[in-house]
């Protein structure tokens, strides 16, 4: 590796018009284009870092800026200093004075953060020709500790006490590789229940999906409490009888053991995407207590950890748990949310906080304080992405998958060179591919076509928009 370094790198405005179909809609947020704002690291060889952070639209190009002003600081920066240690590297990244007072360590400079820390890990993992879950699977717990963040979250763990977990669990980190590679990953799906979907769309998808082998479903709420119940009836009616369920498929108990499941087995949660108050919240889900769901996601503003610990302890009573974390910011949000005793599963974000060394520390956290690590994947190239992380979370960290399912949404994965994929157990298959990285490259035509605004896709909606026709609809891919 002598000699390899940063030369440099293109940014990219990647737009998918997901509105057209209401894909991703919530109370909260009404209009999605799942967007990534991209960045593809080149080096002075043939290896490249891809990386990207998600928005839903409007700001993606914002992200893009901060992506330049942060990658610009790596250019001509030598890879095998960075490569033996990237906890050091993760503390440059985030310790420019200028930039920290953007932040510090949150909103868009973290976004970007993420975009450009992630595209390293990218190119660390395809420089060992292994995919990134394996990479870090394969370190000792030494080197584990090494590239996790710890500064400010040393009251909740330090080094000492994670070392101490890594190597509790090292034993048997063999068998967990092989038994996941086996069975695949467990999983969730939200794509039945957008906001913006007819009830005919939500019938048929959740068949749908009960006929994939899921047995975990999502609903979005907040708009409407009674809507929203006749909503919830409806997948409960579908996913309680169980003439739904495929034929010989059998739910192990222990998978759904506290989680409100139905006379078939079935898992409903609800995800409110921060539209309420913290009385609000408490109110409105007493109304929607009838659909027994496991967790309510994301009741309030995600910041505010004192009220997810007001919200938990009230829905203690009625038997619903708090989920919350693609929000929150940084490490620091999590140390407080889990020593507040505020939610009863962490939902981690690839590219919220500050990309996997500030994941490592979260599921660290997570994992000594006895909460499940779900991660948030409703978006373009997190399913890609956070089938990594859970991967290192059950064979490294926690030891525990049977309790935990990885959202999956059903969308624009065609578009990535390595995408994710579930088998007919609704699990997530291990992604196994030794050039795969993160998992994260899109291919060029995807890239460019929809490139904002410049791209083929919207140029085209901009000449539909003066022919006073409706948006088009984008082609299917088949790379």
């Amino acid at each position: 590796m002598s000699g390899l370094k940063i030369t440099e790198f293109t940014i990219h405005d990647v737009r998918f018009p997901t509105n057209i179909s209401g894909d991703g809609t919530d109370a909260m947020n009404k209009e999605c284009d799942y967007s990534a704002a991209y960045i593809i690291l080149k080096t002075n060889s043939d290896l490249e870092g891809q990386g990207m952070t998600f928005t839903i639209g409007r700001g993606n190009d914002i992200v893009c800026y901060a992506i330049e002003q942060i990658a610009n600081r790596i250019v001509g920066k030598e890879l095998q200093p960075i490569f033996d240690n990237m906890g050091a590297f993760f503390d440059f990244l985030v310790s420019d004075p200028q930039h920290r007072w953007l932040g510090p360590e949150k909103g868009v400079i973290h976004l970007a953060t993420a975009a450009v820390n992630n595209a390293v890990w990218d190119l660390l993992a395809k420089h060992e020709k292994k995919p990134l879950w394996k990479l870090v699977v394969d370190w000792t717990p030494e080197q584990f500790v090494q590239a996790t963040s710890f500064r400010y979250i040393t009251d909740a763990i330090t080094k000492e006490e994670a070392l101490e977990l890594l190597k509790k669990q090292a034993p048997g980190k063999k068998a967990r590789e092989e038994e996941v590679i086996k069975k695949g990953y467990p999983a969730y799906t939200t794509s039945v229940g957008w906001l913006g979907y007819s009830d005919e769309k939500v019938t048929r998808l959740t068949k749908e999906a009960l006929n994939q082998g899921f047995n975990h479903f999502k609903l979005k709420v907040g708009a409407d409490p009674e809507d929203d119940l006749r909503r919830g009836r409806l997948i409960r009616s579908i996913i309680d009888d169980k003439a739904n369920l495929p034929e010989g498929r059998v739910i192990e108990p222990r998978t759904i053991e506290g989680k409100n499941a139905g006379p078939a087995g079935c898992v409903l949660m609800v995800d409110a995407n921060q539209v309420w108050d913290v009385p609000q919240a408490i109110e409105y889900m007493k109304k929607l207590e009838p659909l027994k769901p496991w967790f309510i996601e994301e009741p309030t503003a995600p910041d505010d950890a004192v009220g997810h610990a007001a919200i938990r302890k009230a829905l203690k009573e009625i038997n619903i748990g708090v989920a919350t974390g693609e929000h929150a910011h940084n490490r620091m949000v999590f140390k407080q949310l889990l020593q507040l005793d505020a939610i009863d599963v962490c939902q981690i974000d690839s590219c919220r906080v500050g990309g996997v060394n500030e994941i490592l520390s979260i599921m660290l956290m997570s994992a000594k304080y006895g909460i499940p690590v779900c991660p948030h994947a409703g978006g373009v190239g997190l399913c890609e992405y956070v089938i990594h992380l859970s991967l290192i979370d059950f064979i490294c960290v926690s030891g525990e998958m049977e309790r935990n399912v990885l959202e999956f949404v059903d969308h624009l994965h065609e578009h990535f060179k390595y995408p994710v994929s579930i088998n007919k157990q609704g699990r997530y298959n291990v992604p196994l591919d030794p050039k795969g990285g993160y998992s994260i490259d899109l291919y060029d035509d995807s890239r460019e076509d929809f490139t904002f605004p410049h791209g083929s896709y919207w140029k085209s909606v901009v000449e539909a928009e003066k022919n006073g026709q409706p948006q088009p609809v984008p082609r299917h891919y088949t790379h």
